[in-house]
């Protein structure tokens, strides 16, 4: 029997939720009434499918990216490769630290494909793509932690920023880390660009060789992780003040490489307490911190 998405309103009767194996996805839109029914809609058709879409090329997905080729065929594959791309030559990196970003984009590209619409969000875990126009604007709730519950304060983004996409990776997230931060988070044009640079300025926030630092191989935690025998983090005990510092330092220089090379537009990098807020005021920057919206929880505002 062929297994179907779940695809439904939620109570509020306004946003709408497409579950398929891994893949939940929470979408707001705004617009006429009949322009966001056939946005909807659209969601709908090209959620279903899409995951057999991805698992059909999985294994190719799971391989580190190689720029000088790439047998993907899937849309939504070689959107994620695209936002790899850019880290492959200099780190091991795998289409797999795209894939919810590409998603949302991909949801969203249908939704604005079939209508036109004010504003709209696609939310996968909480890698957001985003569609503003005019003077509208998106609101996001911000956690301390991606693992901890409870709004700490809210970001605006305008129509007239550049960031089209949010996304957050870290050692408490949903995936692995090869880092030690809690949580990083980024702005950049496209939810797919802001999944991978997160996952790669995450991974820079480290204390290599640190006695404290608890890592296993990620292949004993899920023997499938694309990330294979490579150490992921599991814990990280005390630290002292200048150790936090270090650490912090490393990512932001990453972060701060890739804001110089236009792959991001902003980040706020978060560990044990701390944070380093990378970004210009346009996009203000330092209202950033780590961000986690949870499907069930709904904490943006639309």
């Amino acid at each position: 029997m062929k297994r179907l998405p779940q695809i439904a309103l939620l109570p509020d009767r306004k946003r709408l939720h497409l579950q398929d194996g891994p893949i939940d996805l929470v979408i707001g839109a705004s617009g006429g009434e009949v322009e966001v029914r056939l946005a909807y809609d659209a969601a709908a058709r090209r959620f279903n499918g899409l995951l057999d879409e991805l698992c059909e090329e999985l294994i190719e997905l799971r391989t580190a990216a190689d720029p000088a080729r790439s047998a993907l065929r899937g849309v939504v594959a070689r959107r994620m490769y695209a936002a790899v791309a850019p880290f492959a030559a200099e780190q091991f990196i795998t289409p797999m630290a795209a894939v919810a970003g590409s998603v949302a984009d991909e949801i969203l590209g249908a939704m604005r494909g079939a209508a036109r619409l004010d504003r709209a969000y696609v939310n996968n875990g909480g890698d957001i793509a985003l569609h503003l126009t005019g003077v509208e604007h998106f609101s996001v709730g911000l956690l301390d932690r991606p693992d901890h519950r409870g709004v700490m304060q809210t970001i605006s983004i305008d129509a007239g920023d550049p960031a089209r996409g949010i996304a957050t990776s870290g050692r408490r997230g949903r995936s692995f880390s090869l880092g030690i931060a809690d949580a990083v988070t980024v702005l950049a044009k496209t939810a797919s660009q802001a999944d991978a640079a997160a996952t790669v300025i995450a991974n820079a926030v480290d204390l290599p060789g640190h006695p404290g630092i608890v890592r296993l191989p990620a292949d004993e935690l899920q023997p499938d992780s694309d990330l294979g025998l490579r150490l992921v983090t599991r814990a990280v005990g005390r630290l002292r003040e200048d150790e936090i510092e270090e650490a912090l330092n490393a990512g932001v220089d990453r972060a701060q490489q890739l804001l110089a090379e236009g792959l991001i537009e902003g980040a706020a990098l978060r560990l044990l307490g701390a944070t380093a807020l990378v970004g210009s005021t346009g996009i203000r920057a330092s209202a950033l911190s780590a961000l986690h919206e949870r499907a069930e929880v709904g904490t943006a505002h639309v």
